[in-house]
C-alpha cells in the first residue's frame, strides 16, 4: 500500500494579499484627527530677554480656579459654570470702562483701522483631583464665550456669521477678539 501524500497549500503569496488587504483598509478608513483643544502656544522666549520680567498687570488678568472638589472660583469668589460665559464676555469687553476689568488698547488691525481691543488674558488653573467633566465644561464655556464675541463682531462689522467671512475677514475677527486663554499647570489648589 502506498502512502499518500497530501498536497501543501501555496502560502508564498499570503504576506502579499495580507498587505494589500492592511493598505486597502487603511486607506478606506477615516481617521479623526480634529479633536481636542484648539490654543495658539506662546512664543518662544527669546534669549536676549529671558532674564527679564514680563509684568502683567493684574487688572488684566482674568484668574479661572477649579478645585478638588470641582468647584468654580473665579476672581476669588465662588460662581456657578453657568454664569462663567458671561462674566469671561464682560471682563473682555469692559464696555463701561471699569477699574476692576480689563484695560484697552489701540491696534491697527487690517479692515478694522484703528481699534480699541482688549488686554484681558483669562488664568486658568486647575487641581489635580479636579474631573475631567468638570475641567471641559470650564473649557467650553471659556472657548464659547470667546466664539461669542467673535461672531457678534462679525455680524456687527461685516453682517455675516463668523463661519461665512473669508480667511481675511475670520483673520480680523481673531485680532480684534483674540482667544487669550492662559494655562497653568494643575496643582493642590484644595489640599490633599
Amino acid at each position: 500500500m502506498r502512502k499518500r501524500s497530501t498536497p501543501a497549500l501555496n502560502s508564498g503569496s499570503m504576506a502579499d494579499v495580507s498587505f494589500i488587504l492592511l493598505f486597502f483598509f487603511l486607506m478606506v478608513s477615516s481617521m479623526g484627527s480634529d479633536y481636542g483643544l484648539m490654543r495658539v502656544l506662546p512664543p518662544p522666549v527669546d534669549e536676549t530677554n529671558k532674564n527679564e520680567d514680563t509684568k502683567v498687570n493684574e487688572r488684566n488678568v482674568f484668574i479661572v480656579l477649579i478645585n478638588q472638589h470641582d468647584q468654580l472660583q473665579v476672581e476669588g469668589q465662588l460662581m456657578d459654570i453657568r454664569n462663567l460665559r458671561a462674566q469671561t464676555k464682560e471682563f473682555f469687553l469692559n464696555p463701561s470702562n471699569k477699574p476692576n476689568l480689563s484695560d484697552k488698547k489701540e491696534e491697527e488691525i487690517p479692515l478694522f483701522g484703528k481699534v480699541m481691543i482688549s488686554k484681558g488674558v483669562v488664568s486658568l488653573q486647575n487641581d489635580r483631583g479636579t474631573s475631567y467633566k468638570t475641567y471641559m465644561m470650564v473649557q467650553n464655556e471659556l472657548t464659547g464665550a470667546v466664539n461669542e464675541m467673535r461672531e457678534e463682531v462679525a455680524r456687527a462689522r461685516f453682517a455675516a456669521a463668523y463661519d461665512d467671512l473669508t480667511e481675511e475677514q475670520r483673520d480680523a475677527v481673531g485680532k480684534y477678539i483674540p482667544m487669550n486663554i492662559s494655562e497653568a499647570e494643575p496643582r493642590n489648589i484644595g489640599g490633599n
